[in-house]
């Protein structure tokens, strides 16, 4: 069993045990979110010892040269010395240009970061306050169209970071943003290949974004999206999607309730379902989902089996830190 160095103490580690749980296990503050090596809020530094292949996955090789990696997914195979990493490797400062309601419960908030960022439609940024609380968040911007940073923050009930998003950020204060992250975003080279995207609550962001990538960057193949919500209140961002479909024949967006009879327009039942009903052979199409976790998991199964290449499935569940331990509100 290997022997993990953390701030000045010595943790013997478990058999199959992360690095990130033997420091939880002796009551150790270290960062984290969703525990599967998606978020990298886990990201910590090597600074004696050798670190597994696995736990730098999806990292750039800068960070990897450094003895970055994934704390959640570290499993060490002898014993090693780890500290947080430092900001100025992996954050830099963005200020809150505005904030404003897309539905009740769900806000738009866009920054600018301090230094030009890089990133794909559809990825994700982590987002942390003074306080150092920290979470992910999908990027609903597009590089070249949108000049600058655009997040769609949903209101949970006990979330930390959301309600302060809702009821304490201010205009012109600054926060923290590590990233970009994730690989579900549009891939040039086939522009006649059919994309199915499918989502749920603020799913939306990530998929709007990629559509609008594909489309700019002259996709003439079929794009299919399918956004789920019990209530029409959730759907948000209807006048720009039925907009954006009013200028481009080859994309369609689709409003779907799964609660009361939907009014005119929309479809009835999960967006998953929906989509699956009227696309049942997947062949040759790349597919994108982003939402909860059941709706995810379950739909990248249906998609496989409808025909899709796992190679091209792309899937962003949204996992919640602070509601891991209280059951989940049934998908939308």
């Amino acid at each position: 069993m290997a022997t993990v160095q953390f701030n000045d103490s010595a943790y013997e580690g478990q058999p199959s045990e992360t690095v990130l749980d033997t420091l939880l296990r002796h009551g150790e503050e270290a960062n984290y979110s969703c525990r599967k090596g998606s978020c990298l809020n886990c990201m910590m530094q090597a600074v004696e010892g050798a670190v597994p292949e696995k736990a730098q996955a999806g990292l750039r090789d800068t960070l990897r040269a450094q003895g970055y990696f994934l704390s959640c997914l570290c499993r060490p195979e002898s014993d090693i010395s780890v500290v947080q990493g430092e900001d100025a490797a992996l954050y830099q400062r963005a200020v809150i240009l505005s904030r404003e309601l897309l539905a009740p419960d769900i806000c738009r908030v866009v920054l600018e970061p301090a230094t030009p960022l890089y990133y794909h439609a559809g990825q994700f940024l982590n987002l942390r306050r003074r306080n150092g609380l920290s979470r992910s968040y999908s990027l609903a911007c597009v590089p070249n169209l949108d000049r600058y940073l655009e997040f769609h923050i949903k209101r949970l009930a006990g979330g930390q970071m959301s309600n302060w998003v809702f009821d304490e950020m201010q205009v012109g204060e600054s926060v923290d943003i590590q990233g970009p992250n994730g690989c579900c975003f549009y891939l040039p080279g086939d522009p006649g290949q059919g994309l199915l995207m499918i989502g749920n609550g603020t799913g939306l962001a990530p998929l709007a974004a990629i559509a609008r990538d594909a489309l700019n960057d002259g996709h003439n193949g079929p794009i299919r999206l399918y956004h789920g919500s019990r209530a029409e209140g959730g759907l948000y961002l209807q006048d720009r999607l039925l907009d954006l479909a009013a200028a481009n024949a080859n994309f369609s967006y689709t409003g779907c309730l799964s609660g009361a009879a939907p009014p005119p327009g929309h479809a009835r039942g999960r967006a998953e379902e929906v989509a699956f009903g009227e696309i049942p052979d997947l062949a040759g199409w790349r597919v994108y989902l982003c939402g909860n976790p059941p709706m995810v998991e379950g739909a990248k199964k249906r998609a496989f089996l409808a025909g899709a290449d796992l190679k091209e499935i792309y899937a962003d569940a949204f996992e919640l830190k602070e509601l891991r331990a209280a059951p989940r509100p049934a998908p939308a």
